[in-house]
């Protein structure tokens, strides 16, 4: 059995052989603990803390948000600046489905089905952020500007103060 200090997931290995230097930081998981926990653990801002959330549109197509740890998403506006009528948060099981990952370990990296990905532009603000590994318990810190090489999301302002 693999210890956690070498855990491999699709997203690291889709990281890795993108030639991502990474950190690689546990936590202990808390089920609906959210990003405050993980930034408590990590005494990391909770705002460099970017979650990943499968949503999907009104004919249901899923598509990848990324958001700041310490906002909401106005799914109004990611509809609006997606050229969308609807946007909602998938269930856990449909989440999964498209991710292949455990809703709480999702990460944008290495995902089963190739989906849209939106993310708040001031995320390239920060000079690091910490997002999921691919494991409840998991992140992984990077340069923001990775995610705009690896995944070329389209930059929108959705947040809303928590």
């Amino acid at each position: 059995m693999k210890s956690k200090a070498t855990a491999e997931t699709p997203a690291t290995k889709a990281l890795a052989s993108a030639g991502v230097t990474f950190g690689s930081h546990f936590y202990e998981y808390q089920e609906h603990g959210g990003t405050r926990v993980s930034s408590e653990a990590l005494g990391v801002p909770e705002h460099s803390v970017i979650k990943t959330l499968v949503m999907e549109d009104e004919n249901a197509n899923p598509l990848i948000v990324l958001m700041h740890g310490d906002c909401q998403v106005s799914t109004k506006a990611l509809a609006r600046q997606s050229a969308r009528k609807r946007i909602e948060t998938c269930k856990p099981e449909v989440a999964q489905r498209h991710s292949g990952y455990l809703v709480g370990g999702t990460s944008p990296f290495g995902t089963r089905k190739r989906m849209p990905v939106f993310m708040e532009a001031t995320i390239l603000d920060l000079p690091e952020i910490y997002i999921n590994g691919g494991r409840r318990g998991y992140l992984v810190s990077i340069a923001p500007s990775e995610i705009v090489r690896l995944l070329s999301p389209t930059l929108v302002n959705a947040a809303l103060a928590d």
